[in-house]
């Protein structure tokens, strides 16, 4: 199950890192977010271990939203390292989200 990403856990879970890290960045009234919620859950038990791979309601987590700039959801960052190093906006195919994640690894 994809972790629950929030502003009080931020930075332990996704700037400290030391695997590539996924976020979804979503809200419960968002059609396309639905859509790809079910990519997000897959892709988080396929790639346990080997990648971090969570989720950011910006309903409830405002600050991490806005320090990243997110305007349009859902928008799904690439994290490694502590740098987003790619991103997607708006509902995409699996995989395009597989590609941007397996090449960080």
């Amino acid at each position: 199950m994809a972790l629950e990403i929030t502003d009080a856990n931020f930075e332990e879970l996704v700037m400290s890192s030391d695997k590539p890290v996924m976020i979804d960045f979503w809200a419960v009234w968002c059609g396309p977010c639905r859509m790809i919620a079910p990519i997000v859950e897959e892709m988080s038990a396929e790639y346990e271990g080997k990648a971090v791979i969570g989720k950011v309601d910006v309903d409830n987590n405002q600050d991490v939203a806005m320090k990243y700039g997110i305007r349009n959801i859902p928008t799904v960052l690439f994290v490694k390292n502590g740098e987003v190093v790619d991103k997607q906006v708006g509902a995409a195919p699996k995989q395009a989200f597989v590609d941007k994640l397996n090449a960080l690894l």
